[in-house]
């Protein structure tokens, strides 16, 4: 891979992880209710779920989901359940700030599973690296090392700008102070409207 095109893949993977999704509202909310230093862990989780989808994307899945739509949809419904159990956790939750609101005793390896498992909750990622991949391969050159770059490159990117909005969302504790369960109610109800959403999807 020439630093040219991997200049390119870097744009790419930012504007990637820029696009509201799953990963990056749980960032926002872990961020808003734990702070950023404890939401590193999901972060964590999610950086080895993206790492996961992108070493599936390698090995084929992608083509092996198009050609099998029921498997397709079986995965659909399963992330969407579990986008929609995990909006109704982040509605019920004690608004940050507020007497009740307490991440002492908050498990991180369930923080990091909730990372991880958001990373895995949308089938379409897969595909969609499947076929965002290919287009930065060389073939005359290393397979596995440009993957590897690649892998790094976005998970890196991916952590970066996760950690930014937990930091953000910490710096508006005050906002949240007042408003903290208004926000749980909107993030948790854009949890479950991707998880309705994402069954439905073509």
């Amino acid at each position: 891979m020439t630093l040219e095109t991997w200049l390119i893949y870097l744009v790419a993977t930012l504007g990637l992880s820029l696009t509201p999704g799953p990963n990056s509202l749980l960032a926002l909310t872990h961020g808003a209710i734990h702070g950023p230093t404890r939401t590193l862990k999901t972060i964590a989780g999610g950086a080895v779920g993206f790492a996961c989808v992108i070493a599936l994307s390698m090995f084929g899945i992608a083509s092996l989901l198009t050609l099998a739509e029921e498997l397709l949809l079986v995965m659909k419904i399963v992330g969407g359940l579990y986008l929609v159990w995990l909006g109704i956790q982040v509605w019920r939750s004690p608004a940050p700030g507020q007497p009740g609101m307490s991440s002492d005793g908050v498990c991180g390896w369930n923080m990091a599973r909730q990372g991880f498992l958001a990373a895995l909750s949308n089938p379409k990622v897969i595909l969609f690296f499947g076929a965002f991949l290919p287009q930065f391969i060389n073939p005359n050159n290393d397979l596995w090392i440009q993957f590897l770059i690649m892998m790094l490159t976005f998970v890196l990117i991916e952590c970066l700008v996760e950690l930014f909005i937990a930091g953000f969302a910490k710096g508006v504790s005050n906002w949240l102070g007042r408003c903290g369960k208004r926000f749980n109610q909107v993030c948790g109800s854009l949890f479950v409207l991707i998880g309705v959403g994402l069954p439905l999807s073509s």
